[in-house]
């Protein structure tokens, strides 16, 4: 059975090094390599690595602009960057070996590698990341006065409600961020741990391919969500209105 906790594997200055620690050093390390190694060999006439990556991002990008149009360049490099990173990391959890390789304590075995995914502290901190990174670009687009009149408003009495309700609804983006991406992820690891220690070969392979399907779906939704935000908070409230 898979904790719910990450596992640490070792303590550097005190400070625990744990499993999914170690597995997010390993998505970084892979995602700047992967795009060196496709800076460095980019062609006119692209190689299948190349065509992949091109294919993924001309469309992430298409779909930007299309819900964001002009505030496309601002927004796309936070939602590319979302998508690859939880995309990567959701993968690296079905990657054969991935959770077979670790020591044995006395609390049971730990493995030297678990994906970042499935540990609440990593998908919080994307959800931290996602919510400031769109109030920031809000105010920056906004300025002070039109971005806190969203939440704000001493115009109208009857709207400081509604304000303070869209308010609270900004931070409920967190828990409902973390805790999809967690609960999904970490559900199919759970449940692919427990069939291989059972079934080893043919058994555990429709329930991966369906668990590939989940990854790419989440890390879709997560950076969908964060460009319909983002989009939603940089647009004026009476251009948002006239739309």
């Amino acid at each position: 059975m898979i904790p719910i906790a990450s596992e640490p594997v070792l303590t550097l200055f005190k400070f625990p090094i744990t499993n999914t620690f170690i597995d997010t050093l390993f998505v970084d390390f892979f995602l700047l390599l992967s795009t060196l190694f496709i800076y460095k060999h980019l062609t006119l006439i692209p190689g299948t690595f190349q065509n992949i990556f091109e294919v993924i991002t001309e469309y992430v990008y298409g779909l930007t602009e299309t819900l964001a149009g002009e505030n496309a360049k601002k927004i796309y490099p936070w939602v590319i960057t979302f998508t690859l990173f939880i995309l990567v990391s959701n993968y690296s959890g079905l990657l054969p070996g991935i959770g077979a390789i670790g020591f044995y304590t006395k609390k049971g075995f730990i493995p030297l590698l678990r994906s970042a995914s499935t540990d609440l502290n990593v998908t919080a901190a994307l959800a931290l990341i996602s919510l400031a990174a769109t109030h920031i670009m809000s105010y920056r687009s906004l300025g002070f006065k039109e971005y806190i009149s969203r939440f704000i408003t001493f115009n109208n009495p009857y709207m400081l409600p509604i304000g303070l309700l869209e308010l609270i609804s900004e931070f409920t983006k967190i828990i409902s961020f973390s805790f999809r991406l967690f609960g999904n992820i970490y559900a199919g690891e759970v449940l692919l741990s427990q069939l291989t220690s059972v079934f080893a070969f043919i058994l555990p392979v429709p329930l991966m391919l369906y668990e590939s399907f989940v990854g790419l779906v989440q890390a879709a939704v997560f950076g969908m969500l964060t460009m319909a935000f983002m989009s939603i908070l940089i647009t004026p409230q009476h251009e948002g209105g006239e739309a």
